[in-house]
């Protein structure tokens, strides 16, 4: 517990970031996100991301960072790339550079507002190789952004070693799991709470969330 703090959470509006929203609620005594703008397919991630903002009361702030869709191009913002993942090769769906981006934004704001902890969803359980999702690699951002500000910020990556039924697991004892499952947007197509089931993203999720609830059942019997 570290309630006398403030926490700045890496926010998209998915089903990663929101768990680690409320985890930050309950462990914190004040709570901001911040959203970025990289030029997704679907603004709605932006609008999801700001309704359950407000609907928590956390303050929220959406950052302009269109610059990385100009400089990586990815199925995430290129309508003509598919999304798809080759054996031996990062999926599509990768953009170098986001997350050493937006932890460093996230610290600038984090000091600049009073904070010092920054919160993300990254994962190396399920992470699907993304280099930037290793604790390695956030460990060792850590020690850059507490040298170049000299300033001491602790990045929180609550989801790290557990994968995405362990993920749902989380969000029911903090009391949201449906809240999760019907308000967050995970799906590539952009369609809120169990999505177009088609797509990776919506694939993790939904197998994720039924060996979960089979755990439930079970242990419920």
């Amino acid at each position: 517990m570290i309630k006398n703090e403030k926490a700045i959470v890496v926010f998209s509006g998915g089903q990663d970031s929101t768990t680690c929203l409320f985890w930050a609620l309950k462990n914190f005594k004040e709570v901001e996100t911040v959203t970025f703008q990289y030029g997704q397919r679907h603004s709605q991630e932006i609008e999801v991301a700001k309704a359950i903002a407000a609907d928590l009361g956390v303050k929220h702030t959406v950052l302009d960072m269109s610059l990385l869709n100009q400089l990586a191009p990815n199925a995430l913002t290129r309508d003509d790339i598919e999304i798809e993942q080759k054996e031996g090769e990062l999926p599509t769906t990768f953009v170098d550079g986001r997350n050493l981006l937006f932890l460093s934004f996230a610290a600038v704001l984090a000091k600049n507002s009073g904070g010092r902890h920054i919160v993300t969803g990254v994962c190396e359980t399920d992470f699907s190789g993304y280099p930037d999702c290793r604790d390695v690699f956030v460990k060792s951002l850590n020690v850059t952004l507490n040298l170049s500000m000299d300033f001491e910020f602790v990045i929180h990556t609550p989801l790290m070693w557990i994968d995405k039924a362990e993920t749902w697991a989380l969000a029911d004892e903090l009391g949201a799991l449906e809240y999760v499952r019907e308000k967050t947007l995970t799906c590539y197509n952009g369609i809120v709470a169990d999505g177009c089931g088609e797509c990776p993203a919506c694939q993790l999720r939904k197998r994720g969330l039924d060996q979960y609830m089979q755990t439930k059942e079970g242990g419920e019997e």
